[in-house]
């Protein structure tokens, strides 16, 4: 078994957001792999206007499921279940999909279909460049504030800015229509609201519950471990 893990949106050095789970999983023997997102601007070009977008991101996700036929399980956060949901399609050695705190959509919608018609409060928007990423300030207090404090202090430092295109631009497969899929809801959210993490659970065949905030895979990896190794 390996474990490709997809990261949100708005941050770079993917690998780093994973570190913790990735590490206790190494001591388990089961490797795992964290795809640079092109949108992110981590694979060349940076986000912004004529840009990378979803497609690309897309791309190179699924060019690291093709790259091996082991079976693979495929960890989603957040925006990366946008781009797991048509990068999985398809690819014979994707046996689970786990998605943690993770939009879920439908063929044909995209990130801008799951929001209130504005910026959440926590986003920077810079139409003019192309760009949105996560207001520093609010870093800690949204999404990080059950890690602890050296955690806290190092996340800014992984921040990047992403192509805003990736809100609008829909999916063209849900991978987790023909998955087996666990739904991993991080009940103290204050990014992904746990009621709208409850809604897409729904899709999912089965569901766990975590009392944690965002990134439960930083906070609580010995839970996100466990859960992977019982899939």
């Amino acid at each position: 078994m390996r474990v490709v893990f997809v990261h949100g949106a708005c941050v770079r050095d993917g690998s780093w957001w994973w570190h913790r789970t990735a590490e206790l999983l190494k001591e388990r023997g089961v490797p795992s792999v964290t795809p640079a997102l092109p949108s992110c601007g981590e694979a060349g070009p940076p986000g912004g206007v004529g840009g990378p977008g979803l497609p690309e991101d897309v791309a190179a996700v699924r060019q690291v499921l093709q790259a091996g036929d082991e079976p693979t399980v495929v960890v989603a956060h957040s925006y990366g279940g946008i781009v797991t949901a048509e990068a999985a399609a398809g690819v014979g050695s994707v046996r689970h999909l786990l998605l943690v705190s993770s939009y879920l959509p439908e063929v044909g919608q995209s990130l801008s279909d799951f929001g209130d018609g504005g910026p959440a409060p926590f986003l920077d928007v810079d139409p003019d460049a192309g760009t949105f990423g996560v207001r520093p300030e609010r870093l800690v207090d949204t999404f990080l504030q059950d890690c602890d404090p050296e955690l806290q202090a190092q996340a800014a430092d992984h921040l990047a800015r992403q192509s805003v295109r990736v809100t609008g631009q829909p999916v063209g497969a849900a991978a987790w229509q023909r998955l087996p899929s666990t739904y991993l809801v991080c009940a103290q959210d204050r990014g992904t609201p746990p009621r709208l993490q409850r809604e897409f659970a729904r899709r999912a065949d089965s569901v766990v519950e975590l009392d944690a905030g965002h990134h439960p895979f930083l906070s609580q990896p010995e839970a996100v471990r466990d859960l992977l190794l019982s899939l």
